[in-house]
């Protein structure tokens, strides 16, 4: 049976950008550049960015900005049962974010399954 299963997160990206808004942006572009390639893939099935936020601001004019995302992503697994499914999506999530360099990440959610 095929499951969808969803988890929330959160990323750091560090970049230089010119105010708070064009670091925000750039950060969001980034993170769903890779989010794009990866639902092209097929190896994710949906993803949205919630919010991106200036975690640490610069220190001096040339330092860079470290943006905080919030995110959430689906990947469709086969499975048994639910709990299966929450134990084979969450191992997909991860190994996918990881396999895209998508780090640091915390999870702000458990991860979810409903039948597709």
């Amino acid at each position: 049976m095929e499951f969808a299963v969803s988890r929330e997160g959160t990323t750091l990206i560090t970049l230089h950008g010119g105010s708070d808004t064009t670091a925000r942006e750039e950060a969001t572009e980034q993170l769903a550049a890779v989010l794009e390639r990866l639902e092209a893939e097929g190896t994710v099935s949906a993803w949205e960015i919630d919010d991106a936020s200036v975690y640490e601001q610069p220190t001096a004019p040339f330092d860079p900005y470290t943006i905080t995302l919030e995110f959430s992503i689906t990947v469709v697994v086969e499975a048994d049962d639910a709990d299966e499914a929450t134990a084979i999506g969450a191992s997909a999530i991860d190994d996918v974010l990881e396999q895209a360099d998508v780090t640091p990440i915390t999870y702000t959610s458990s991860p979810a399954a409903s039948a597709d």
